[in-house]
């Protein structure tokens, strides 16, 4: 599970990019019972998503012609350059190149397959992950799993081991340093269907699914994936907000002694 501890290769900060941003702080309002910090208009409508006074999750305008609402992941990377040459030469494209944010720097990019992601180098990540109503894991779908993970092991060395799950073959994802499995912050799944595009999928822990679902409903969103059990696992859903961005929720099986 994410901690604060930011390491090489761990994902350090997410936002939502979204074509209302008062209609999505109030849903994820809501929803998580999370406060919405506008950081004004010098930040061009830029701000933090905020728990007990802790960032979370930030929100922010769609920027780029045509995009659609989605949540992006950031990955902590040491040297953003060499980041973005092993992207390019990967396979991966350039959406926006590194470019200065306050005391660090940020590039966004697309993986071979389709699915978004950026990089952050910077000090700066979320000051509460793993809790209820934040960030505990990221998943990413894509039709080639084993390819996927050889483009990312060349971007951040992550490990990966398999795991069954009901139906498909699931990979968890490690750092590149200390324990793997303490190390593990996602994993990476097949396409689920026809309709199902490539993409990261941010996990937030919660201590009732079938809640968040139905609150979800009540505030104008949609179930993609009802609330389900995984063995070892915990229950999960996958949920999409009134903008049509995918997020899915987890309430974790407690760890066996």
């Amino acid at each position: 599970m994410l901690g604060t501890d930011f390491r090489a290769g761990s994902p350090v900060w997410i936002d939502l990019g979204s074509p209302d941003t008062d209609a999505a702080a109030a849903f994820y309002g809501a929803v998580f019972g999370w406060q919405y910090l506008s950081l004004g208009p010098e930040a061009g409508g830029y701000g933090f998503f905020q728990q007990d006074g802790r960032t979370v999750a930030a929100l922010g305008p769609l920027t780029e012609e045509g995009a659609a609402s989605a949540w992006t992941t950031y990955f902590r990377s040491d040297d953003i350059e060499t980041t973005a040459g092993a992207v390019t030469a990967g396979g991966g494209g350039v959406r926006v190149p590194p470019i200065s944010v306050g005391e660090g720097r940020l590039a966004q990019f697309t993986d071979p397959q389709g699915a978004r992601f950026a990089v952050l180098e910077s000090a700066m990540g979320l000051e509460r992950t793993s809790g209820d109503n934040t960030l505990v894991w990221v998943e990413l779908h894509v039709p080639d799993p084993e390819a996927a993970i050889r483009f990312y092991q060349g971007l951040f060395g992550w490990r990966s081991q398999e795991m069954h799950a009901p139906g498909m073959t699931y990979r968890v994802l490690s750092i590149a340093e200390g324990d793997q499995q303490e190390g593990s912050f996602g994993g990476v799944a097949p396409l689920q269907g026809e309709q199902e595009t490539a993409r990261w999928v941010p996990y937030f822990a919660v201590a009732d699914a079938d809640a968040v679902v139905t609150a979800v409903q009540g505030n104008g969103g949609a179930v993609l994936m009802p609330a389900a059990d995984v063995p070892d696992v915990g229950r999960i859903a996958w949920l999409a907000d009134p903008g049509q961005a995918m997020f899915a929720v987890l309430k974790p099986k407690p760890r066996q002694n």
